[in-house]
């Protein structure tokens, strides 16, 4: 057994669930996946409108039981290390004593628009309401209190780091979605915490190399978690950048959807990408690059509503959507039903325009919903494609994936092929991916990133071709879906 080779542990702790998964570093593709394993969990309830917020110790709990669970499945002496990827921009706070002081507000958090709005006048860069740092000054302004505690400020994945090791420390890729981050240097923005607090700056940790190990699992973790004690911890990252990594996107030229609770788009690049709206994140990786990323905020939990709104399953409502053409007939949903971060729309609310008699039915409301988010990330596609991004090519990810139908919209949307990966859950397997590179580089191991990625990263058989009538006519949509959205929101 001493000579077996590690098994790499990779977990994603999101918004809806904590994933993980067990990664056999002697197998290769779909076989190297020993197991999985999920708990889910739901926001805080009865919070205002716009506020979004979750208990970081809900992560912990989840984080334990589903390492337990993977534990099962194989010798424990054989796990070589574990990765982490996590709900990006949350704002984690601890007093002196390492305790959480709140709750954690969340990447879909919508009030600290008017914070977000001032840094973005202060600073050198856009900061969108939903990032970390207007959370710091909206703390700040209405819970003086708990701010005065505040000695640390951690994002979601690093207080899973920090439960691992007992150290505090945060890496470029999820940093850079904080707003007290400058990606073009991958450093703090000194001036801008500066002015929120002259004791912001010492909030934040030290910043760690994204090929080098974060630390090593610490005696009481491996008590508490069920680890064993000294594994490596990766640096690890957000669910975005952990995500490019399990879907491949670590070389140039492949570009990768998430249909998920927020929509993504993110491609890799070898240097900085700045948009001076700051519509389109600059963000750096998780393996030393940059990731130019967009995100809508509106995807799978818009066509949930409409789904049980219905009592449909999945399948027929599915079913009942093909049968609608492209276009669903007119209707168009504008789906901003918690705001929007692109366009920047914190405000905004869902709209279903242009309703007949006859016309309000499952099927054509579920596909203008499925439309409507897709053409929200078609609209950001286009504003990343003025910036450079060519796309040729999509991966496709996240939940929405997994649905055909969805699949085809977005092909034809987009106007070029779409395929899906074997392994639907790529943020976890980017975890386990980083944590076998780190652990293989720490050991002496030259090898990149992306080699170590092509052994796991595999895409479906089947490719979803885009039908030429459908996008010329996505393309008259797309127009008035950004005309009304304007006229409605004042941007497009």
């Amino acid at each position: 057994m001493a000579n077996a080779a590690p098994l790499f542990i990779g977990l994603d702790v999101g918004t809806q669930s904590t994933k993980g998964l067990l990664l056999d570093t002697s197998k290769s593709g779909p076989d190297a996946i020993l197991g999985r394993a999920s708990v889910p969990y739901d926001l805080i309830p009865g919070l205002p409108p716009g506020a979004a917020e979750q208990h970081p110790h809900t992560w912990r709990d989840a984080v334990r039981a589903v390492i337990r669970e993977l534990l099962a499945l194989a010798p424990r002496e054989r796990i070589g290390g574990i990765g982490v990827s996590g709900q990006q921009h949350g704002l984690v706070v601890l007093d002196e004593k390492d305790e959480v002081i709140r709750p954690a507000k969340l990447w879909c958090d919508t009030t600290t628009a008017a914070e977000a709005e001032e840094i973005s006048h202060k600073g050198r860069f856009v900061v969108p309401t939903g990032y970390t740092l207007p959370k710091l000054l909206w703390l700040k302004r209405n819970e003086p209190d708990n701010f005065a505690r505040v000695r640390s400020v951690l994002l979601p994945h690093d207080y899973i780091n920090f439960l691992l090791t007992g150290e505090k420390f945060m890496e470029a890729g999820d940093a850079s979605g904080s707003g007290a981050f400058d990606p073009v240097r991958r450093t703090y923005d000194e001036e801008i915490l500066a002015w929120l607090d002259p004791k912001a700056r010492s909030m934040f940790p030290r910043l760690i190399a994204a090929d080098q190990p974060g630390g090593r699992v610490s005696k009481a973790a491996a008590e508490f978690f069920g680890l064993p004690e000294g594994i490596v911890v990766a640096p690890g990252g957000g669910d975005n950048m952990m995500s490019a990594i399990g879907s491949g996107a670590t070389e140039k030229g492949v570009t990768v959807i998430s249909l998920g609770t927020s929509g993504t788009v993110f491609a890799y690049s070898e240097t900085p990408v700045v948009d001076p709206s700051g519509l389109i994140a600059g963000f750096c990786d998780s393996t030393g690059a940059w990731m130019p990323l967009l995100c809508t905020m509106n995807v799978t939990g818009v066509t949930e509503e409409v789904r049980t709104a219905f009592g449909l399953s999945h399948e027929e409502i599915t079913r009942r959507a093909e049968a609608i053409p492209a276009g669903s007939g007119g209707i168009l949903f504008l789906p901003y039903l918690q705001g929007e971060r692109v366009p920047n729309l914190p405000q905004a609310t869902g709209a279903v325009l242009g309703l007949r008699l006859g016309s309000f039915d499952a099927g054509r409301l579920y596909r203008a919903a499925i439309e409507g988010t897709t053409l929200g990330l078609v609209s950001g596609v286009e504003r990343m494609k003025k910036l450079g991004l060519v796309v040729e090519a999509v991966r496709v990810v996240g939940g929405g994936s997994k649905n055909p139908l969805w699949r085809q919209i977005l092909a034809d949307a987009l106007g070029v092929k779409v395929t899906g990966l074997v392994e639907p859950e790529s943020a976890a397997l980017g975890g386990a991916i980083q944590a076998a590179w780190v652990t293989g580089r720490a050991s002496g191991n030259p090898e990149t990133i992306n080699a170590v990625a092509s052994r796991y990263v595999v895409v479906t058989d089947g490719v979803t071709t885009p039908n030429a009538d459908n996008t010329a006519a996505y393309q008259a949509v797309l127009k008035d879906f950004q005309k009304q959205t304007e006229l409605l929101f004042g941007a497009s």
